[in-house]
């Protein structure tokens, strides 16, 4: 098979990732569960091929790899959709991981991303998290966001992202998406360059070190909304994984500066769901006077219980979010306990 050709077969099975490794058959991801597809084994020599036709449709350097280096990148196919692939070796042959983007832009009511996380795109100005471990849709929730401010408001948004996945045209805002490594450096490079360059909004893939994360909240400072993610479990982690990056004699300082800058904090992670596919659950923190107070006098422990008493302000906490997928018969007593923050706390509300 071609990789056009096993491309074709990943979106006609909805794959949401394609793994091609020595020792197995071509395998999709599919709600969570691995495929294998009814062809040979592949071997290193068969990877190599494909491998070059990823290159050469993307037109991709081969630097990186031919340096030993992992290469991560995205590429397009003309009618077919976008990818995002990570070349790497194992056991002395080269392997790829793709990850299936469709073309066009995701719909956040058929994703089920709620209202009150899409709103947090509404603020003019400061932070907005979005969390969790990797593949649960962070950057699908942030394309989210970012189509609804292009499509509502006359912005410059900047975008930083390793890769891009999603393309967004111009609607009402200019949005201008730098890929790492290829339009900027890094990550620290683009975002200071980002704060000459007029922006109203944002995106910063990742906030990934004390260097990255100091710089994006003196650019929250300036203004503009600054979106970002962390691989943090829930809202109060996200805090104290911020504050962690930087010295002890700086972080009263950093609780006034969130407190302030902080709009709010989505974690968010994909469990299946009782119809044999996958559901996105949320926990979000929207910065009220009293959780700026929190923030400030360092009563992190006091967050679930802000998050449960704002319902009305569209808070939830992630295990009341799972508690309310279990009730509706959305989601198995065993995933609702296997996914909660709080296993002994959850197991008495399941049991009542």
């Amino acid at each position: 098979m071609t990789i056009k050709e096993i491309l074709e077969k990943a979106l006609a099975a909805g794959t949401s990732d394609i793994f091609i490794v020595a020792g197995l058959p071509v395998t999709f991801k599919c709600d969570g569960r691995q495929e294998r597809l009814p062809e040979d084994i592949m071997k290193p020599d068969s990877i190599a091929v494909l491998i070059n036709e990823i290159y050469a449709i993307s037109g991709r350097d081969r630097t990186n790899l031919e340096n030993g280096v992992d290469d991560d990148f995205s590429f397009s196919v003309p009618m077919l959709g976008r990818f995002r692939v990570n070349v790497f070796r194992q056991r002395g042959s080269l392997a790829a991981v793709i990850r299936v983007i469709k073309f066009g832009l995701p719909d956040p009511v058929q994703l089920g991303i709620p209202e009150s996380v899409l709103s947090l795109a509404d603020n003019k100005k400061g932070l907005v998290l979005i969390t969790g471990s990797a593949g649960t849709g962070k950057s699908t929730t942030l394309a989210c966001m970012i189509d609804r401010i292009n499509r509502n408001r006359d912005c410059h948004i900047i975008t930083m992202e390793d890769p891009i996945e999603y393309i967004h045209r111009h609607n009402r805002s200019i949005v201008t998406q730098r890929e790492i490594s290829i339009d900027t450096p890094g990550y620290l490079d683009s975002l200071r360059s980002a704060l000459r360059e007029s922006p109203d909004v944002i995106l910063l893939g990742e906030m990934r070190d004390y260097d990255t994360i100091s710089s994006a909240i003196t650019a929250a400072e300036t203004g503009v909304l600054l979106l970002s993610t962390l691989h943090t479990s829930s809202a109060a982690n996200t805090i104290n994984r911020i504050l962690d990056v930087f010295p002890a004699n700086q972080q009263k300082q950093v609780k006034i500066q969130l407190a302030q800058i902080l709009k709010g904090v989505v974690c968010q992670q994909l469990v299946p769901s009782t119809d044999g596919g996958q559901i996105a659950v949320f926990e979000i923190m929207k910065t009220t006077t009293a959780i700026q107070n929190m923030i400030r006098e360092d009563k992190l422990h006091q967050l679930e219980s802000a998050m449960q008493a704002g319902a009305a302000d569209g808070m939830c906490t992630m295990d009341g979010s799972l508690l309310k997928l279990y009730r509706e018969g959305r989601i198995s007593k065993d995933t609702a306990l296997v996914s909660c923050v709080n296993y002994e706390t959850m197991s008495k509300r399941l049991n009542m």
